[in-house]
């Protein structure tokens, strides 16, 4: 594996019941904390950990102002938009405690970094105000942990960062920096991408992409950010900038270990066309 930072999303899905509002899967977490702990004693490469909000944040939001991906502008109540993304905030940060919790229980050090403290939405791009504290974090030894957060909105008071954008706004900056990011992992509830017959999919390249945009869909339950198409899409823009991208069913026992330290089972995403080569492990 290429020695740069590994991101590692963990789904709203796998982490929480997102059929039943605010239910968090604390085995789960359990499990998935012990993986990285075991990993990082294995000397995996340095670990940018984020998670997305689940049957929280996006219960908290649908059917509000905030949920609305369509909407442009303040328009509409704004105090009602006030109050969704008080709510809403409110709920993904209790959930990311929870998340911290975990990882304090088996052994790792994370450190906590809240989007809306340094990420805001202007013209409909996402700016990173700050990555020092991330990179301190990394320097100390720690692992950042991200989450999907209110942001916001020059244009639209507050809108939705999701986990997908926070991870792409850090893989620029840190390749910015010239730290760049070795691999990204996605970690669901299915094992990985699955076509249009329920099979998963190996690969996605270049000749893959367009028919694997078309099958992939939302999300189980409430979902306000897009599910597995929004991973994909956001995975298919890593490869474009040469790094490849795992769609990996977390729901197994040891997949998180296994891909921070071995080879990942699941759809691996990646362009021959990237800039400088597929990135790939040794």
């Amino acid at each position: 594996m290429n020695r740069g930072p590994v991101l590692v999303k963990l789904g709203g899905s796998l982490v929480t019941d997102k059929l039943d509002r605010e239910v968090v899967r604390f085995e789960v977490l359990a499990r998935l904390a012990s993986e990285l702990r075991a990993a990082r004693e294995a000397g995996c490469p340095p670990v940018v950990l984020a998670h997305g909000s689940g049957s929280f944040g996006h219960a908290a939001a649908a059917g509000t102002p905030l949920g609305d991906r369509g909407r442009r502008g303040l328009g509409g109540d704004i105090e009602a938009l006030g109050l969704a993304a008080a709510r809403t905030q409110d709920a993904a940060a209790r959930l990311h405690r929870s998340v911290i919790g975990a990882l304090l229980d088996a052994g790792v050090t994370p450190f906590s970094l809240a989007p809306s403290s340094f990420v805001w939405r202007t013209d409909g791009l996402l700016t990173c105000g700050v990555l020092d504290p991330l990179l301190g974090a990394l320097d100390l030894g720690l692992v950042p942990v991200g989450y999907g957060d209110v942001v916001v909105d020059g244009d639209a008071g507050a809108t939705i960062c999701s986990t997908e954008e926070l991870l792409e706004l850090w893989a620029t900056g840190l390749g910015s920096v010239g730290r760049p990011v070795g691999e990204a992992l996605w970690l669901g509830v299915t094992d990985g991408l699955l076509d249009a017959a329920g099979r998963s999919i190996p690969r996605i390249g270049e000749g893959e992409i367009a028919e694997a945009m078309r099958v992939a869909g939302g999300s189980a339950g409430v979902d306000v950010t897009g599910g597995m198409h929004l991973r994909v899409e956001a995975a298919w823009s890593l490869a474009r900038r040469g790094v490849t991208s795992w769609i990996v069913d977390g729901r197994r026992p040891g997949a998180l270990l296994e891909a921070l330290t071995g080879e990942p089972r699941g759809t691996r995403v990646c362009s021959e066309r990237a800039r400088g080569g597929e990135q790939s492990r040794p």
